[in-house]
């Protein structure tokens, strides 16, 4: 292989790795992202198509091999890509590793509940903080967790985290982060990886979801920014207690999340079936015209939240 380290960092489409060791031939497609630890391309290969991460850093790219290993250990779940290939590519500034992963089609989670509506901002966080509860119980805090390290998958929505470079045990520093999530970053807590870390993310996750472009920290008192941000949204106010809980690290674990937003989501769906609005009065023909409007309405969010609780159920059921 005639590639330099610059290119490694940079395979451009078209480009062939194959393996020093199982000799398995990538053709690369294109770049999927680029971050402290090396590079993810979309690949193909004989399998079909999958995801490959070259590194720059060999204890790096084990560790992460390592807890793509562990999560396909975690109560059965696989919590992130399944791993397919581990192997070196030769270039001329030398070796360097590169693993291969289960290549996830879906939706980013911005896009996706942009599209469907915030009532399923609530549902997905549930099913994360599954997911969270099982890696925190196996020792790891998850670190960089963001929109951008999640996906969504079908057809029955559920979220698959797609890089875990920024996984830590427990106890240790958190080794990469994005400001945005980071605790420290709005002067919350430490960078101390442990459980609170990531449920603080999942917290600024809910309302990156509300504010896509994000905003900075404005002052040395953010958390009455962060919670007038909340209080700002009617998609996030309903889970108001539960997130202000999350960023002042209240929660001492996933789990304990997870039963008060699906509390939250509950309380929502009943406070709406005992009000679900008033008509104003500007004629009897435009009153019933309303009045038609608002029972449709009524209608479809009643059969939109039986759906939702239902589909709330399957992820407990199937989670727990």
């Amino acid at each position: 292989m005639n590639y330099s380290k610059t290119q490694v960092c940079n395979l451009s489409p078209g480009a062939k790795v194959v393996g020093k060791w199982h000799r398995k031939t990538y053709q690369i497609v294109k770049l999927l992202g680029s971050g402290a630890t090396g590079s993810v391309y979309l690949a193909r290969s004989v399998e079909g198509d999958v995801a490959l991460k070259i590194g720059v850093n060999s204890m790096a790219i084990t560790s992460e091999v390592n807890v793509l290993k562990h999560f396909s250990k975690v109560q059965g779940q696989v919590l992130g890509p399944s791993l397919l290939d581990v192997d070196d590519l030769v270039v001329n500034d030398g070796v360097f590793p590169f693993y291969v992963m289960e290549y996830l089609k879906g939706e980013q989670l911005i896009t996706f509940t942009s599209k469907r509506g915030e009532e399923w901002i609530g549902i997905l966080m549930v099913q994360l903080l599954g997911d969270l509860d099982r890696l925190h119980r196996a020792g790891w805090a998850f670190g960089d967790l963001k929109p951008d390290n999640l996906i969504v998958v079908g057809p029955t929505p559920r979220i698959r985290w797609l890089d875990v470079g920024g996984t830590t045990l427990l106890g240790r520093s958190i080794k990469e982060y994005t400001e945005f999530f980071d605790r420290g970053y709005w002067g919350l807590g430490s960078r101390k990886a442990e459980p609170s870390y990531d449920l603080f993310s999942l917290v600024m996750i809910m309302i990156n979801c509300s504010y896509p472009r994000r905003f900075d920290k404005k002052g040395d008192q953010p958390l009455p920014q962060l919670k007038q941000a909340i209080e700002t949204k009617p998609g996030l106010k309903p889970y108001r207690d539960v997130m202000l809980k999350g960023l002042q690290g209240k929660y001492s674990d996933a789990q304990l999340m997870k039963k008060d937003l699906m509390d939250s989501i509950q309380r929502k769906s009943t406070l709406y079936k005992k009000n679900p609005g008033s008509t104003p009065k500007k004629g009897k023909r435009n009153e019933r015209k309303k009045a038609s409007k608002s029972s449709y309405l009524i209608e479809i969010f009643l059969v939109t939240s039986f759906l939702i609780l239902a589909y709330i159920l399957y992820l407990f059921g199937q989670l727990m």
